[in-house]
């Protein structure tokens, strides 16, 4: 097989006209040739690290949507599943993968559960992380999580960061907001990369300091307007990725999509595509092809280095897409769950108190962090309620692998002036969380939750609309078509009933991520993440 073209040769900074000669998967010859053909071939992009499940696909249903946005590899953290099943949750994902051709490089999760001050459905412990370590499948440790676990020396943390550097495997880092000796100490342990960066300034000394920050802009995290401005002087220690990526905004695109923004900026082209393409391959040693004779053959090609339409996408040798059609096929696979809880009632949402005043989880639409604040109660025949016309409204997390009481808090920003929403992707263990208007219309929302055994939903007094995620209840066994359709109707539904936020659903799910300051909500309680420490929800 011969594609002609102009060659994009990152490496060396040059574009020439030729042609790329495939034989057995593998580019056998790069030479100069005379054509008339004007598109580009360069290599295929890579996604430096994103959680799958947050896609709502399994990994053969994203691979399909995927391709035809010029990905042919991912980083992938199965930390959503393993929060879930485990060890058998993280080899689902890596069979599922292995059955179509985009290149899934899973990690061992470190942090399953995220933290102690929550219940997930498993547990793996650093026995488990050694064992994982030695499976070929297992590319990296991921995102650790527990910084204040490294930082105060916490031996299970710190056998788990020795198991991958024995195996020679990169380890990520998740350390939000961390400077100073803090961070000095955190990359000292062996941490190479940080996604969580959220300004210019945290990221500049990350940098500095010798870790590899990667631009993240995912459905609900934002921080690429923040980021960008570091590439022209760090590219070669920056990478883009998604983290969260939801079924309607992976339909629209992918890392392509960053790609045409840098260019839009006057970025130099190389090295956004250094970023894109090249950094997250080397760093993490993936078998990724980048263009060179003997490499694997994964490239693309695009018409132009401007707004990247993705014509063609190859891996191993194969056309994997072309013109915006996948040419991957459905996988037969068998679900796999872990719901156990009964039906609640109203009363199950109810929260009697005489206080005044109470802390309030202030949502930052487009960021993981929230604030922290203080406002005046709504109180009726002594039940703390919410309150439209403040938009303070009752949010709640149930544990979904046994019955216990639920969590109550007060969240503001989310808007709505009717009904409910609910989801059982709730970052990071994965439980219940729904906020709404009444204790009544919260109670049927986290009912519809239960009764599918996960999903996410949007209930009113006349209307009850949900998407079902059979498989750990945070995926759908469904196409991404089917299901990003189904989503972007969803999401309608939430901002038809007030929400203002981009990305509701996205939003809602990372309230009970206790590792992202500054208030959040487990199924345990309020939990402060500057002080890590539960807290009171009444301001005595």
């Amino acid at each position: 097989m011969i594609i002609q073209g102009n060659i994009v040769d990152i490496q060396n900074r040059k574009i020439f006209k030729g042609e790329v000669e495939v034989l057995q998967g593998k580019i056998v010859d790069i030479r100069n040739a005379n054509h008339t053909n004007e598109n580009f071939i360069l290599p295929g992009f890579v996604d430096a690290h994103i959680h799958i499940e947050s896609s709502m696909l399994v990994p053969s249903e994203f691979a399909k949507i995927a391709v035809t946005h010029g990905t042919v590899a991912t980083v992938s953290d199965p930390h959503e599943i393993a929060n879930v099943l485990g060890v058998k949750g993280v080899n689902f994902m890596i069979e599922n993968g292995k059955k179509v051709p985009l290149k899934f490089n899973f990690g061992a999760p470190s942090c399953v559960p995220a933290t102690s001050f929550e219940s997930a459905g498993a547990v793996i412990n650093e026995k488990d992380i050694a064992t994982m370590m030695q499976n070929p499948d297992i590319t990296y440790l991921t995102e650790m999580m527990n910084y204040p676990g490294v930082l105060f020396d916490d031996k299970e943390v710190l056998a788990k960061i020795k198991h991958a550097k024995n195996s020679n495997k990169p380890i990520d880092g998740h350390a939000p907001g961390l400077r100073g000796k803090d961070l000095s100490k955190y990359i000292d342990a062996g941490i190479s990369t940080d996604h969580e960066c959220f300004t210019y300034e945290e990221a500049i000394e990350k940098l500095q300091k010798g870790m590899k920050v990667i631009i993240r802009e995912g459905s609900a995290a934002k921080n690429f307007e923040a980021l960008i401005g570091l590439l022209p002087e760090h590219y070669n220690n920056m990478m883009f990725c998604s983290d969260d990526k939801h079924p309607d905004d992976l339909l629209l695109g992918h890392i392509n999509q960053l790609c045409e923004r840098a260019v839009a900026k006057g970025i130099d082209v190389f090295k956004v595509l250094q970023a894109a393409c090249i950094n997250p391959v080397k760093h993490y040693n993936l078998n990724v092809g980048l263009l060179q004779k003997g490499d694997l053959a994964d490239f693309i090609v695009v018409d132009n280095l401007k707004n990247f339409n993705v014509l063609q996408t190859y891996i191993n040798g194969e056309l994997a897409a072309k013109d915006g059609k996948s040419f991957l096929k459905s996988v037969a696979f068998t679900n796999l769950n872990n719901f156990n809880v009964s039906e609640k009632k109203v009363s199950d949402f109810e929260f009697y108190s005489a206080s005044e005043k109470i802390q309030v989880i202030e949502v930052l639409d487009g960021e993981l962090i929230t604030n922290k604040i203080e406002t005046e109660s709504l109180i009726k025949d002594g039940n703390l309620i919410s309150n439209i016309n403040t938009d303070v409204l009752k949010i709640t997390v149930v544990n979904r692998y046994h019955n216990s009481e639920s969590s109550i808090a007060f969240i503001k920003n989310f808007g709505l002036k009717k009904g409910a929403i609910a989801s059982s992707v709730g970052h990071d263990s994965h439980n219940i969380i729904a906020v709404g208007v009444s204790d009544e219309l919260i109670c049927r929302a986290v009912n519809e939750i239960i009764k599918n055994r996960g999903g996410i939903c949007a209930v009113t007094e006349n209307e009850t609309k949900t998407i079902p995620l059979p498989v750990a209840g945070i995926m759908s066994d469904k196409s991404a078509v089917e299901v990003g359709k189904a989503y972007a109707e969803l999401d309608k539904m939430a901002k038809s009933m007030g929400s203002q936020l981009r990305a509701p659903y996205m939003s809602l799910s990372f309230m009970a991520l206790l590792v992202i300051p500054s208030l959040k909500l487990s199924d345990k309680g309020l939990f402060d993440g500057e002080k890590f420490e539960f807290t009171s929800l009444e301001v005595k």
